[in-house]
């Protein structure tokens, strides 16, 4: 039975932060373990390199699609790397075709989404169905590391956690494809793509340029998300995240982290051979191949500070802004002694949304998305559509080999609907 990442063990506040944090590392980095990325999932049969002239090059041009690199620059500085497919392979049926903007998860980027054949990928199965298709990259992610004015040398550039994230990165890009465009976008986000956007439409951002939102794995609240390796790293060591790793660039491929997980490793009863399973639930429809491809090329830096505010999410039970820890620091940021909350019932009832959750997910957990679906409760019932797969787990939306049937489809079909 998997053990609770959070206060349902009476967990200490920074162990249950360092509990999730390692969920999020661990979810993206079994091979930090096991350097041959075997296990359930077969060996890498791929000799391919991480790319280094872009996304498009590596990932889309190849397959016969057109595809533009672009640069987002935010209200705060960040140069974003941004893709655009803007047609289908066949070319055919110019003219304004309806934009779409794609946002992967924590500790991955943009590439996350065409790891499978071409027909499988989503990105490219929008574009063969007529949209013109956008695909952002976060901040601090491989081909998203630079600055008007800092370095990622520098600590001052990692000083952010996804409350930027809501506050400059989406807004920017939702600005750059509107005014490319002259049209309303539509929306896809995995996992914390979910989680920035709903925050943004609560405090009443995005909603004059979004025409409609898909949420895949939708996070918002984490009260039950859990994992084997849970009460473990809990117990692994003492004191705040920020003292293990530093206040500012949180790289899964460091030795800090790989020598953590290691020694997690060296317990009795903890099998790290299948991580991905632990940690995500069961997948049910992963490709060996795929994932090999998925571990050559992720996971991605993040801010360390952006991995505490996901734990005090799980840690706190509530939506709301970074906690500086103390009243006084909170004052001087917020002007009051607590974060303020982000509230998902201001998000407009009008606006078409479609949640797509599987039941073998333990970091989109079930009960989570009852949460995050009773915040919707005044929702208008024509413009929300839910979808439940009762045997998907966290990856399975991004990488599953069956996902463009059972979950792509109706992703398609839903912004056809709102069209």
């Amino acid at each position: 039975m998997p053990l609770i990442c959070g206060g349902s063990l009476g967990l200490t506040a920074w162990s249950s932060s360092l509990c999730v944090l390692i969920v999020l590392v661990l979810l993206v980095e079994p091979h930090l373990v096991h350097s041959s990325s075997r296990g359930s999932f077969g060996a890498n049969k791929f000799a391919v390199s991480p790319p280094t002239d872009g996304i498009c090059a590596s990932s889309v041009i190849v397959h016969g699609y057109k595809c533009q690199e672009l640069e987002v620059t935010t209200q705060d500085g960040y140069i974003l790397s941004v893709q655009r497919i803007p047609e289908g392979r066949s070319g055919v049926g110019a003219g304004n075709k309806q934009p779409v903007l794609i946002q992967h998860g924590v500790l991955v980027d943009g590439l996350t989404w065409l790891l499978n054949p071409p027909e499988q990928d989503l990105p490219l199965i929008l574009a063969d169905n007529g949209f013109d298709v956008w695909i952002v990259n976060t901040r601090g992610t491989r081909f998203s590391r630079r600055h008007t004015s800092m370095d990622p040398s520098q600590p001052s550039f990692w000083n952010w956690s996804w409350d930027e994230l809501v506050t400059y990165d989406l807004p920017a890009v939702f600005d750059f494809v509107y005014k490319q465009t002259g049209q309303k976008v539509d929306y896809v986000g995995h996992s914390l793509g979910t989680l920035i956007v709903l925050a943004s439409l609560s405090e009443g951002k995005l909603v004059d340029q979004l025409k409609s939102a898909a949420l895949l794995s939708p996070i918002a609240y984490l009260n039950h998300m859990n994992t084997a390796l849970g009460v473990v790293a809990a117990k692994s060591f003492v004191g705040e995240i920020t003292t293990l790793f530093g206040l500012a660039e949180f790289n899964p491929k460091g030795l800090p982290v790989a020598n953590f997980l290691k020694s997690l490793c060296a317990y009795p009863g903890v099998d790290c051979y299948d991580l991905l399973t632990a940690l995500t639930g069961k997948n049910c429809c992963l490709n060996s191949s795929t994932v090999s491809l998925f571990l050559l090329n992720e996971p991605q830096s993040t801010s360390t500070k952006n991995l505490v505010h996901l734990a005090q999410t799980v840690r706190d039970r509530v939506l709301e802004k970074y906690n500086y820890g103390r009243p006084d620091y909170n004052l001087m940021h917020y002007g009051e002694a607590y974060p303020p909350a982000y509230n998902l019932s201001n998000i407009p009832h009008d606006l078409p949304l479609f949640l797509s959750y599987g039941g073998q997910d333990a970091l989109s957990d079930t009960r989570d998305v009852g949460l995050l679906l009773d915040a919707l409760k005044f929702h208008d019932v024509d413009k929300l559509s839910v979808q439940f797969v009762k045997d998907y787990g966290h990856a399975d939306f991004i990488i599953g080999v069956n996902a463009k049937d059972v979950v792509y489809k109706s992703v398609v079909s839903f912004f056809q609907h709102h069209s």
